[in-house]
């Protein structure tokens, strides 16, 4: 009965280490899959390609009352220069070792003459639509090395809005008045992190210097680059030194999903949402964090579980190996022992009548010859 009572013992506690083990095989591949939804959290990895340079992507955040202008960006960008030659990197080189994008937000009237609403506008720089590869459902972004500025990218909602379609390109718009002609439309972001992140309705984006022309108040409040990364750790540590961030945030894209700094959410439990550097995210920060919480979450609960699966485990093991010792120690290595000896014997009497074939007398004794 006691031996039944055991062998249950046994099954419940495998059985409970075997599903703690799938389950933290599950939480793995949730969190796998939540830290590869982002695309705008992936920029290093596709600049770096097929090189064996490795990158780092940082993302700069400004408070509200805190923006930068191009000229300090120009700035930043022959500080970190200096700072690549400075690590014995090759900065006139075939292989660029920085890119970067920046952007602000504005409301902006937006009117056609099929229909008009008010929009959510993202005014950017540089390579942007490297750093968010939105999807083209018509046309062509807007970039930088554009000789027109009066372009601007619709989301598809404002796309239906205005003209009731998705093939607008050279359509044209007045944005507060001001005349722009469509270069493309895109798709919004589709993952769930991104549906949640941005609550507005209608979007648009535009060049930062075709929205100065409207506005000549706005100034840049997130910067992001991508940097070479001779040793880990180099490019945010530079950019800390040499961005003008005041009160704002840097933070590095490459290693947020890390095991380590994920679990370290739950340090920072109820003092996360609280913050105050006055930095209003993007939305694609604010899903980039909604990711981050829920990682976490999955991490907390594959480590949780696999603990469960090694005491569960252990609690198994140690029994049959305490057992396994106890028969060692009684059973196995007394009989070996003496069937060791019973060799020696054979082999000494063997040897003794070697020497003495015609002798009458019987071998000594084990107690005799140790006597001799």
């Amino acid at each position: 009965m006691r031996k039944k009572k055991h062998f249950v013992k046994q099954s419940v506690l495998l059985s409970i280490c075997a599903a703690s083990l799938a389950l933290a095989a599950v939480c793995a591949g949730i969190c796998a899959w939540l830290t590869g939804l982002l695309s705008s959290q992936k920029e290093a990895e596709r600049w770096q390609g097929d090189g064996e340079t490795g990158f780092s992507q940082v993302s700069c955040f400004l408070p509200v009352d805190a923006k930068i202008t191009l000229n300090q960006i120009g700035s930043f960008r022959t500080a970190m220069m200096k700072k690549l030659q400075d690590a014995s990197l090759d900065v006139r080189g075939e292989e660029q070792l920085m890119s970067d994008a920046w952007s602000t937000s504005a409301e902006l009237k937006a009117v056609s003459d099929h229909g008009n609403g008010t929009a959510a506008c993202i005014a950017v720089g540089g390579s942007f639509f490297d750093f968010h590869p939105l999807r083209l459902l018509s046309g062509d972004y807007i970039r930088q090395t554009d000789l027109m500025q009066d372009r601007v990218l619709l989301d598809e909602n404002l796309a239906w809005l205005l003209f009731g379609g998705t093939e607008l390109q050279g359509m044209s718009i007045k944005l507060n008045g001001v005349p722009f002609a469509v270069a493309g439309v895109v798709e919004r972001e589709q993952d769930f992190a991104s549906r949640k992140a941005d609550e507005t309705e209608l979007r648009l984006f535009m060049r930062y210097d075709a929205l100065l022309q409207i506005d000549d108040s706005a100034k840049i409040d997130c910067y992001e680059c991508v940097v070479a990364e001779p040793v880990r750790g180099f490019a945010v540590n530079a950019v800390r030194e040499k961005f003008p961030i005041g009160r704002g945030v840097i933070l590095c894209n490459t290693t947020r999903y890390e095991y380590q700094k994920l679990m370290n959410l739950v340090r920072d439990f109820g003092t996360r949402s609280t913050q105050a550097t006055g930095v209003a995210y993007p939305y694609w920060e604010n899903a980039a964090r909604i990711i981050e919480d829920w990682a976490g979450l999955c991490c907390v609960l594959g480590t949780a579980l696999a603990g469960l699966a090694a005491a569960t485990g252990l609690a198994v093991l140690i029994p049959i190996l305490q057992k396994g010792r106890t028969r060692l120690e009684e059973d196995i290595l007394p009989d070996a022992v003496e069937r060791a000896e019973e060799a020696v014997r054979v082999r000494q009497r063997k040897r003794w009548e070697r020497q003495h074939p015609d002798s009458r007398e019987k071998p000594p004794s084990d107690n005799e010859r140790k006597q001799t």
